[in-house]
């Protein structure tokens, strides 16, 4: 099966050896995705829900690009700082997915790139 590497000028560019997405057939991999943004590079951090909503942003154009949407998501992953902002975490997530949420799992971690407070990755099936 062949594979093809996704990428989209309206998400941030991979900061290490790695792509934004790459599709096999009717599968689309996108690799974490954290509120960096496109254009200036700044981290975008005000605060959690913040940070979240354009963790989601740049979710929404690298599943574009590879031409999927929120609604073809079904699974994600949640690597966060604190526990205790999950709650939150979760608030802002829940918008991008009205009905029939994807599988997930949520995960506190030590340290994520560029110190950010959440990461999030997904996989897409059309």
């Amino acid at each position: 099966m062949s594979k093809e590497i996704i990428f989209s000028s309206d998400a941030p560019a991979p900061i290490g050896p790695y792509s934004q997405a790459v599709k096999t057939g009717n599968t689309l991999y996108l690799s974490g995705q954290i509120a960096l943004d496109p254009v200036t590079g700044e981290l975008i951090n005000e605060n959690i829900t913040e940070e979240t909503h354009a963790v989601m942003k740049n979710m929404d154009a690298v599943l574009r690009a590879g031409g999927f949407t929120f609604a073809d998501v079904v699974k994600c992953t949640i690597f966060i700082r604190d526990m205790g902002q999950f709650g939150t975490i979760n608030d802002a997530y829940g918008q991008y997915f009205k009905s029939n949420p994807p599988a997930r799992e949520t995960v506190e971690v030590s340290k994520l790139p560029k110190n950010v407070n959440v990461e999030i990755s997904c996989i897409a099936v059309k």
